[in-house]
């Protein structure tokens, strides 16, 4: 028997807001006496019946709270009896009227009580509290825990077209999101929501107490940025641990055996679980809610309910019995002739856990197996258990590619190395130099190490159909190593008999196919890279559906690099936040994966983030673009992708500085210089150094830094790094000597975004209000809302100067409304910008009148002023807005 729900408020009501919406019409309505919260245990019913109690209180209402329980249901008015006059009897009837006077004197008879846990209320309370709601004296809000057993009286309680029902289910996964950040105060890792929602289940109460473990125990951590669970999930609390057990107590000792096997072995056939357990004590399970059934293609299974019940119920079963039931069950899939493919697997990883040791050849089919499921940390314990000797060359493969995805990149490496050296064919050198390159590329970034693998390659195929896939990986190895010319050379093999190329090995094509956008948006050529990276997207996705293939969102990072680049950045965004989902999504906590390998999902996530980060970042949303760094940041360290590192933390700089949060700027550079430089857009690294120089106000200093970083971009040839870095020369001061720059790499580019930079550095540096006013609706037409502020702001600095009030009061109010799309950006075109004249509160009076639709004459009458003075009032008001008349009246004041 489970207990009571707890009823303590030290957590968020979040998601939740239909229902709090759906009780104030309860209050509202005469009609509706009572606001009845069904449930499962822990998902947040009595939380939110306090809550419920507290809008009550605040509507004016007095309120009072019961608790019904199995030891009160004995006794007769047990659970209201804190409530009744000290001296009424147990007869509701004959002291009814006496029990409405005490109820109805508070608030004028306006009485809200709480019942928790109602389906345990005793019959004369239930009948008592029957008579109160039809005498209109009191509305109930109750909890009912689902599947619990409920009197007649209470039935009847909670019967009728007066009651509000509401079924309460756990949360999904935005629910979890939404709860961790109202918790802990602050942005939470994708991965780790995802980890609370799958240990949780959704459920409040569980959620909970894994979040006070987190903490307590340090698994999750905050960076400073966001909240993250780099690893496992946090155990269950004690607390916690006692729940789950109550939930499973006096199930008797077949169920427990049952229970202790899916445990161990879960999911199991039905067939499988009757050998320790009654048929009639699996259904009372299912009843229960404690196990649950599936199929899987045609087969039916038993699983646990909840992952918490296995967690606890495997932490209480002694080495000896736990031996035997794994033993047991291995023999019984071995006698039914391990029939399905993963039937192998699991009866070599239930005897390698009772024993320690298991047939070799049952070891290398499992390992196998296990590579076709994607279960990578299986891999590694499987070849653990082979002896040395005993490891074949696809074996030694296997576990280099297990042990890459446990982040163990040095010894994965050394495996490969070997291998390398016993491979026979051109398709099996091909096969371990790719993983080798990938390996030293992306988690190693070792771009040179990678190259040299290149090298060993070509002195050791030979055949025409390899040697060229093996220019394809050394493009990409350009591509993101700083050398966008030489890799668009390299990667033009892609289109060369593109089908034998995919034959050999389709994901190097893949990869390559990948790194050509990315080559051509750092060339500038940017349209032509939104069309390129959209074509590959199509080709993977027809590919994925035949070969198991790297993931086809990983496409979408050079799209939405492309798309920043070409002006399209709602696209890019949509793009970029659909692909990590999907990542995110692959990579599983458990070491398997929906398809591929996990490192290549975690790296893609890290990229993809990065990149929204970025865009972010460009277009003004320094909040948002450090969200996204810190995401980056956040999967990068837990699994060791050391590539991305310095430019995700360079970019967590630029944006705490943008958002004027100076020592967090100052940390995330210091942290930056902990790793190596990527290489991939050149020059992009500076900018977080120097929005920290122009933060403390040395924009000299921040300029000079900028014009050496796009020096290095133009020696790479990163045209986009290059107008970047130099645009933001032009922001800070410095427009007139990288205007006719900025001009030469726009007609060297073919992106929409690199042509408003061109219009805003030449209107800043010739201090034109009137291009500035042209550039802001430019900048905001792609999405660059925060250059567009700062052009406005600009405009209005140079109307102001002329003595053009009304021109400056304008473009002052199109800034504002730019500006509230920024997120709280920062910088000293911003700074410097003029202040409009504050209203009086005499003119934000008249001219609320006037929005809303009265008559100069009627604001008139309304105030005792004259008509004269009223247009006097107004005409004042529309030069500080900067308007014409009262049809933009209305826009300029929210504004204001």
């Amino acid at each position: 028997m489970a207990p009571a729900e707890e009823t303590s408020t030290d957590y968020p009501v979040v998601g939740r807001e239909r229902e709090l919406s759906q009780f104030a019409a309860v209050l509202r309505d005469d009609d509706l006496h009572a606001f009845a919260l069904h449930g499962p245990a822990g998902v947040g019913k009595s939380r939110l019946a306090e809550e419920c109690l507290a809008i009550a209180g605040q509507a004016g209402f007095a309120c009072g709270r019961a608790t019904a329980g199995p030891s009160m249901n004995a006794v007769p008015l047990g659970a209201l009896a804190h409530l009744l006059p000290a001296d009424v009897g147990f007869d509701p009837v004959r002291d009814f009227t006496r029990v409405v006077e005490t109820l109805a004197r508070p608030a004028g008879g306006r009485w809200v009580l709480m019942v928790d846990d109602l389906h345990w209320l005793d019959a004369a309370s239930a009948v008592l509290l029957r008579q109160l709601l039809d005498a209109g004296a009191v509305k109930l809000v109750v909890t009912i825990r689902s599947g619990e057993p409920v009197g007649h009286a209470v039935a009847t309680l909670c019967g009728g077209d007066a009651v509000r029902r509401v079924d309460l289910a756990e949360f999904d996964h935005e629910g979890v999101a939404r709860f961790m950040r109202a918790a802990l105060g602050g942005p939470v890792s994708e991965r780790a929501v995802r980890s609370m929602h799958r240990h949780s289940g959704g459920n409040a109460l569980y959620l909970r107490e894994l979040l006070h473990s987190g903490l307590a125990s340090g698994t999750l951590t905050h960076d400073g940025q966001l909240w993250d669970i780099p690893q496992a999930a946090p155990a269950a609390t004690p607390q916690l641990a006692e729940l789950v057990r109550a939930r499973l107590a006096g199930t008797g000792d077949d169920a427990r055996a049952a229970l202790e096997m899916l445990a161990l072995c879960e999911p199991v056939s039905p067939a499988d679980v009757q050998a320790v357990a009654s048929l009639e004590t699996l259904t009372g399970l299912e009843r229960s809610g404690i196990v649950r059934t599936g199929t899987d293609g045609r087969r039916l299974f038993l699983a646990l309910a909840h992952p918490l019940y296995g967690e606890v119920l495997r932490g209480e079963i002694p080495a000896e019995r736990r031996t035997t039931l794994t033993l047991a069950q291995a023999g019984r899939v071995e006698a039914f002739g391990a029939r399905r493919r993963e039937d192998e697997l699991r009866v070599a990883g239930w005897r390698l856990d009772a024993t320690g040791t298991a047939d070799s050849d049952l070891l290398r089919r499992a390992v196998v197996l296990a590579r076709h499921a994607n279960d990578y940390r299986q891999i590694v314990q499987l070849t653990d258990a082979l002896p040395p000797a005993e490891r074949t060359l696809p074996i030694k493969v296997l576990r280099a590619e297990g042990l890459l995805e446990a982040g163990h990149w040095k010894e994965g490496e050394e495996i490969l190395s070997e291998a390398y050296t016993d491979a026979a064919t051109d398709e099996e050198r091909l096969r371990i130099a790719y993983m080798r390159v990938i390996n030293l590329l992306w988690i190693a970034a070792q771009p040179e190490r990678a190259l040299q693998v290149v090298r060993e390659a070509e002195a050791r195929i030979r055949g025409p159909v390899g040697r060229r896939l093996l220019r394809i990986v050394e493009g990409t190895v350009l591509a993101v190593s700083g050398e966008p010319g030489r890799a668009a050379g390299l990667l033009a093999e892609l289109e060369r008999d593109p089908e034998h190329l995919r034959a050999m090995n389709a994901n190097a094509w893949l990869m390559g196919a990948w790194a050509l956008p990315v080559a051509l948006v750092q060339l500038g050529r940017s349209q032509e890279a939104v069309a390129s990276a959209e074509r590959y997207h199509a080709v993977h996705l027809q590919v994925s559906e035949h070969s198991p293939v790297t993931p086809p969102a990983h496409q979408l990072i050079a799209l939405v690099l492309a798309l920043t680049e070409a002006g399209e950045t709602a696209r890019a965004v949509e793009a970029g936040a659909r692909g990590f989902e999907e990542m995110m999504g692959a990579a599983r906590e458990d070491g398997t994966c929906h398809q591929g390998r996990q490192a290549v999902w975690r790296c893609g996530a890290v990229w993809m983030a990065t990149f929204l980060g970025r865009t972010f970042l460009l277009t003004g949303r320094p909040a948002s673009a450090r969200r996204w760094f810190s995401e980056a940041a956040a999967v990068a360290r837990a699994h060791g992708h050391m590539k991305s590192l310095h430019r995700v933390y360079t970019g967590l700089a630029a944006a705490a500085a943008q958002l004027g949060e100076l020592d967090a700027a100052r940390s995330a550079l210091e942290e930056a210089w902990l790793y190596p430089r990527s290489g991939l857009i050149t020059g992009e690294d500076a900018l977080g150094a120097a929005w920290h120089l122009a933060a403390l106000g040395n924009l000299a200093e921040a300029r000079e830094l900028l014009l050496t970083a796009a020096g290095q971009a133009r020696a790479a040839g990163h045209v986009n790094a290059e107008a970047w870095l130099l645009t933001d020369v032009a922001r800070l001061g410095g427009a007139r000597e990288v205007v006719r720059r900025l001009e030469e790499l726009a007609h060297a580019g073919d992106g929409k975004l690199i042509w408003v930079r061109v219009q805003f550095a030449r209107a800043l540096a010739s201090r034109d209000p009137d291009d500035l006013v042209l550039v802001a609706a430019g900048a905001e037409a792609v999405g660059a809302d925060l250059w567009a502020a700062e052009a406005a702001s600009a405009a209005a600095g140079e109307w102001r100067r002329r003595g053009e009030e009304r021109r400056a009061n304008a473009a002052l109010q199109q800034a504002a409304g730019l500006l509230s799309r920024c997120e709280g950006s920062r910088t000293p075109l911003l700074v410097m910008a003029p202040r409009a004249t504050p209203l009086t509160a005499r003119q934000v009076e008249i001219a609320t009148m006037a929005v809303s639709g009265h008559s100069s004459m009627e604001i008139a009458r309304a105030l005792f002023l004259s008509v004269r003075t009223v247009e006097n009032h107004l005409n004042q008001v529309y030069a500080k807005l900067g308007v014409a008349g009262r049809p933009a009246l209305a826009e300029a004041l929210r504004n204001d």
